[in-house]
């Protein structure tokens, strides 16, 4: 039997709205209590990047990022992961430095503070070292920094594919088991010994 995970998924304005869908598309609302917030700049990268729009499964609550009623606003009532994907520099320094003046900074705020689980998925290239030393607080607090780099060696042949990949490694460290992506070494199906 299934454990009840209550999961955040928080997406902010960075590119890769994709990851964000990818994820949602893989949990389950009937087994987890599934939790979602998105930022004010998310929307319209959202716009941008999924002409279809976000699709939102059944069962998943949605919070506005200036509800701070939401329970998990409050170190009471916590969940037990969050999952901000993409995240943003601009919320990833926004956390580093403790700012909590919306729903997802509040609920990255408690997650740490609790010691709960917090990944964060950044999506930005190259990195300055204002990132860097956000990253490095970021870490020292107990955050897990999982950037949005794609692995090739199950030869992913679609976009999903390819985002799938990142996703497998976001739900690894939830503990929650996929099939999404093939494991290092291990034979991917239609792959080829050469």
């Amino acid at each position: 039997m299934d454990v009840c995970v209550k999961i955040l998924v928080a997406i902010t304005g960075a590119s890769g709205s994709g990851y964000a869908q990818r994820l949602l598309d893989h949990l389950d609302p009937k087994t987890h209590a599934l939790h979602l917030v998105l930022s004010r700049n998310a929307e319209t990268v959202i716009a941008s990047e999924l002409p279809g729009g976000l699709r939102i499964p059944d069962g998943v609550a949605v919070h506005q990022n200036q509800d701070f009623s939401a329970p998990f606003a409050s170190g009471s009532n916590p969940i037990d992961a969050m999952v901000v994907i993409p995240c943003s520099m601009g919320t990833l320094g926004r956390m580093a430095q403790g700012v909590s003046d919306s729903l997802l900074l509040r609920a990255a705020d408690v997650v740490l503070k609790e010691r709960k689980k917090l990944i964060l998925v950044p999506r930005e290239t190259p990195l300055n070292l204002v990132q860097v030393r956000n990253f490095e607080l970021l870490l020292l607090a107990g955050a897990i920094l999982l950037p949005a780099n794609p692995s090739f060696y199950s030869r992913p042949q679609t976009v999903a594919q390819v985002q799938d990949t990142v996703v497998a490694r976001v739900l690894d460290h939830l503990g929650l088991p996929h099939k999404l992506a093939a494991r290092w070494r291990d034979q991917a199906p239609g792959m080829e010994e050469r």
